[in-house]
């Protein structure tokens, strides 16, 4: 029988799953028909598994992915222009490995910060980091940080992050500062990381939107050239969620 001694030696070295799972084949005799290597195969499959859990908790807390938004509860029923086949084929992650960009366009409230924050999660199960911008605030703090001199560390935080969501682009036109921001932040992630870009504006009228013929060019060169473009349509989802329920309450 272990010692209490190999299970404080567990905790000193960290291992707290294995430590758990031996007090549990201690305590449970079934354990006692496993050969050695059996019983040992298993602590170490707990203590992986519950690593991996712990990895996977801090990696979508330092996300901070606006909405919970997982692929598996993505609805395909509704008729928005969502094809299932394209969305479970972005959730395998393989256009991340491969530095490429997803735009989601559409108007509001058919879905495209859950689908972008789904393809967020499904990227951070596969081991990589991801990050939430909304774009009006990431253009905020990118002034602020100009300002108090910390813009140079910021946006090599950002370079460094393997998924950057960025929500909202263009919900206005850019001003010079801005649009020239939003180049060094693609231009940080060109070939090198991928990126979630959503807007309600139509592609075909970011150009004018960004501003400087120039600068727009340059920003629709990175995004549009290894781009997964998905295109959104239809009613907001909200709008028919409130529609129900009122409904709901009437009947009742």
């Amino acid at each position: 029988m272990l010692s209490n001694t190999t299970i404080e030696g567990l905790h000193a070295l960290r291992l707290d799953a294995m430590a758990s799972g031996v007090i549990e084949q201690r305590e449970q005799p079934d354990y006692a028909t496993l050969g050695f290597e059996d019983r040992l195969g298993l602590l170490v499959d707990r203590e992986l598994l519950a690593r991996g859990n712990r990895r996977l908790t801090r990696m979508l807390k330092s996300a901070k992915l606006k909405v919970p938004a997982v692929i598996e509860d993505v609805d395909f029923r509704r008729p928005r222009g969502l094809d299932r086949k394209t969305v479970l084929h972005l959730a395998e992650s393989h256009w991340v490995n491969e530095h490429q960009v997803v735009l989601v366009v559409g108007p509001t409230g058919v879905g495209k910060t859950y689908l972008a924050c789904a393809l967020a999660h499904s990227a951070i199960r596969h081991g990589h980091t991801a990050l939430y911008l909304r774009a009006p605030r990431m253009f905020d703090e990118l002034a602020i940080a100009r300002a108090d001199g910390r813009l140079s560390g910021l946006m090599a935080s950002w370079a460094r992050i393997d998924v950057l969501v960025i929500d909202d682009l263009l919900i206005r036109p850019l001003n010079p500062d801005q649009a020239a921001d939003l180049l060094e932040v693609i231009e940080d992630r060109a070939q090198l990381h991928s990126t979630v870009v959503t807007s309600q504006l139509p592609v075909a009228h970011w150009h004018e939107a960004l501003g400087d013929a120039t600068i727009a060019d340059a920003v629709l060169d990175r995004l549009l050239e290894r781009a997964n473009r998905i295109e959104l349509v239809g009613e907001s989802l909200r709008r028919s969620e409130t529609t129900t329920t009122a409904r709901s309450r009437k009947a009742e």
